[in-house]
């Protein structure tokens, strides 16, 4: 399953870069979220509650990010297992300036999941992965305020 999106900010790339890196604005804002603790040099644990159509549960796992070029781009690496199946994918998020103000974040990605999930939800999981990422970033957007 492959996620894109474009995302206007209102404040500099280098204030959009670190609150993409901060987790106390990723656990605030990630849909489901209940913990995503430190466990290595950015390397957290998450736990979230997430469902698709009547297929609900909780997944833990671990968030990874690598290759960070600041304040322009990283890859986040996530993996994640739970009752209804497994989720595990990877996004390259860029951050370009388009003015002193302003900047776009450009999120391009991929994910596979398996198990129950994927087997009942498989139509809707492109829907529901964009209704999420708009989410996201719709309360990041907030966090700036």
């Amino acid at each position: 399953m492959r996620v894109e999106g474009t995302y206007r900010f209102p404040a500099s790339q280098k204030r959009v870069y670190a609150l993409l890196l901060d987790p106390a604005a990723l656990r605030a804002c990630i849909p489901g979220c209940e913990s995503l603790d430190p466990v290595g040099e950015d390397r957290y644990e998450a736990v979230m509650k997430v469902g698709v159509a009547a297929v609900r549960g909780t997944y833990k796992g671990e968030v990874q990010i690598k290759d960070k070029t600041a304040p322009e781009s990283y890859t986040m690496l996530v993996q994640g297992r739970g009752g209804p199946g497994f989720v595990k994918g990877s996004a390259t998020i860029r951050i370009v300036s388009v003015s002193d103000a302003e900047s776009d974040v450009i999120v391009v990605g991929d994910g596979q999941i398996g198990g129950m999930i994927a087997g009942v939800a498989q139509r809707l999981l492109g829907g529901v992965a964009n209704m999420m990422m708009n989410q996201f970033f719709d309360c990041l957007r907030k966090q700036l305020a």
